[in-house]
């Protein structure tokens, strides 16, 4: 029982800091630096923009937007660091540069920023891990991601400007090949 709550402890604490850096990264940007690290973001076919692989989901265009990608960061994150939490850091390390890259490489010529790419992502590997390595849980966890955050999957089409559904699509994308990566 100790080490299953050890276990608890430290998921609490990776997922809990890394969404207080992106909160502590928002206060700084909007009231020090007046959104100038937004400008850390992906910039596609830039090649001063692939930093943005690594800074744009920690960076967020407001504290709604960090507010809206907060709490499935942390539901879609913890179902991943259930299984374990060397998954969850080898998916979100996959999201963050294959999703990233995608979104380099075909997405529209503005900034992209927000961790909506890792999310989309984690939902792309939670949606496709039942379909490579067959475990009963992951079908359950399937089962319910579908159920609960099914309809958000209308975020990989060109809907709304201003949001980075390039973003969102290679997020997915590299979710479905992070959940193939770590099949079983």
């Amino acid at each position: 029982m100790k080490e299953v709550f050890g276990e608890i402890r430290t998921q609490i604490l990776i997922l809990g800091t890394l969404v207080g850096i992106m909160w502590g990264l928002e206060i700084l940007d909007t009231f020090v630096f007046r959104h100038g690290l937004d400008t850390l973001g992906i910039l596609p076919r830039n090649a001063i923009g692939l930093r943005g692989i690594l800074f744009a989901p920690f960076l967020h265009g407001g504290f709604a937007h960090l507010a809206a990608n907060s709490v499935p960061f942390i539901i879609l994150g913890w179902l991943i660091m259930a299984q374990s939490i060397g998954n969850f850091v080898a998916v979100s390390v996959i999201c963050m540069v294959i999703g990233g890259l995608g979104t380099w490489l075909f997405g529209a010529n503005a900034l992209h920023i927000g961790a909506s790419g890792i999310i989309f992502g984690y939902l792309g590997f939670l949606l496709a891990r039942y379909y490579f390595d067959r475990r009963l849980s992951s079908g359950i966890i399937a089962l319910f991601v579908g159920c609960s955050y099914g309809s958000v999957l209308w975020g990989i089409l060109p809907s709304i400007p201003g949001i980075s559904w390039e973003g969102h699509l290679f997020g997915f994308l590299s979710g479905i090949v992070a959940a193939k990566f770590l099949a079983e």
